[in-house]
C-alpha cells in the first residue's frame, strides 16, 4: 500500500544498469501502483538471466517475459499474487525453469530459497539472498552484482513511491523494522522495488522508512491516548487523509502496530478491542 505519503522514499535512479531490464506487468491499482516490476538480470547477451518476480497470471506478461529466453531461474520476493500468479505459466512456457521462493508453497522445479542460499546467479551474475520478513512472513530480498554494479531487489519491502504496507497477521512489524534496519546498510546501492520507480539509495529510502514507521507508532500511542478502542478507530485517527477505499489496507498495518505496541508494554494487543 502505497497511501498517506505517496512520494518516492529518496531519489530515483537514473538509468538502470545495463545488466538490469524492467517488464512492468499491466495490473496498476491502489496497491500496485504503476503494476508490478518483473525484473530480469543478464551478465551478457546470450547468458541465461535470472527473472525476479513473474508477476499476474496475465498471457501478454509472460510471453514478453519468456521471450528474454535464455533463462536460467526465476526468483520470488514473497508470495503476494500480483507477484506470483503467474509462476507456474511461465514455468511451462520456459519449459520447466526452476521458480525458486522462500515459501515452499510457491517454489516450483527446486528448493525454497534459505538464507544459506547465497548465490544465485551464475553466469557472471552473484545473487545473495538477503531475509527480510516483515512485509509477509516469507518477504526477501536480493543483492545482486554484475562487475562492480550492484542492485538491491526489495520487493514490497521498499516500494518506489509511498510506504509499504505490513500485511498482519502475516506480517509483523517487529521483523519490518529488524529488515528496514538490515536494508539501511545497503547505502549508495540503487533500489530495484516490487512496485514504482527505481530508487537511487537503498540505504537512504530504508532509513526514511525507520522514520516513517516511529512517527506512525507515535500517532497510534497518540491515538489510543485519545481514547481510541479499536484497530478500525485507530484507522480513522491516523489514516485520515487517506482515500477510505483504502482503509481496510491500512487496518494491516494498524493492528501490525498494536500487536507491536503490546509485545513493548507486556499487554496483548496495546490493550485495545481485536474486532
Amino acid at each position: 500500500m502505497s497511501g498517506h505519503f505517496t512520494a518516492p522514499a529518496t531519489a530515483l535512479a537514473g538509468a538502470l544498469p545495463g545488466w538490469v531490464t524492467l517488464l512492468r506487468a499491466p495490473n496498476p491499482g491502489p496497491m500496485t501502483l504503476t503494476g508490478t516490476n518483473t525484473w530480469v538480470l543478464r551478465a551478457a547477451a546470450g547468458t541465461p538471466a535470472v527473472v525476479v518476480d513473474p508477476g499476474p497470471a496475465d498471457e501478454t506478461h509472460l510471453a514478453a517475459i519468456a521471450a528474454q529466453g535464455p533463462i536460467g531461474h526465476v526468483l520470488i520476493t514473497h508470495g503476494h499474487p500480483d507477484h506470483t500468479e503467474g509462476s507456474a505459466r511461465l514455468h511451462d512456457l520456459l519449459g520447466g525453469v526452476p521458480v525458486l521462493a522462500a515459501d515452499p508453497a510457491h517454489t516450483i522445479g527446486g528448493a525454497p530459497l534459505t538464507a544459506s542460499a547465497d548465490q544465485l546467479g551464475g553466469d557472471g551474475l552473484q545473487i545473495r539472498l538477503l531475509v527480510t520478513p516483515g512485509h509477509t512472513a516469507d518477504s526477501v530480498c536480493l543483492l545482486a552484482r554484475h562487475g562492480d554494479e550492484r542492485v538491491v531487489l526489495t520487493g514490497d519491502t521498499i516500494l518506489g513511491r509511498g510506504t509499504a504496507v505490513v500485511a498482519h497477521p502475516d506480517g509483523h512489524l517487529g521483523d519490518y523494522l529488524d529488515s528496514l534496519e538490515l536494508l539501511s546498510t545497503y547505502a549508495g546501492i540503487p533500489a530495484l522495488p516490487g512496485h514504482g520507480p527505481a530508487l537511487a539509495d537503498c540505504g537512504a529510502a530504508a532509513e526514511f522508512y525507520l522514520a516513517h514507521r516511529r512517527g506512525r507508532l507515535d500517532q497510534v500511542r497518540a491515538a489510543l491516548d485519545a481514547g481510541a478502542s479499536t484497530p478500525a478507530e485507530v484507522v480513522a485517527a491516523v489514516y485520515a487523509d487517506v482515500d477510505r477505499s483504502l482503509w481496510w489496507a491500512a487496518e494491516w498495518s494498524v493492528r501490525a502496530q498494536l500487536e507491536y505496541l503490546g509485545r513493548e508494554s507486556g499487554t496483548t494487543g496495546a490493550g485495545l478491542e481485536q474486532t
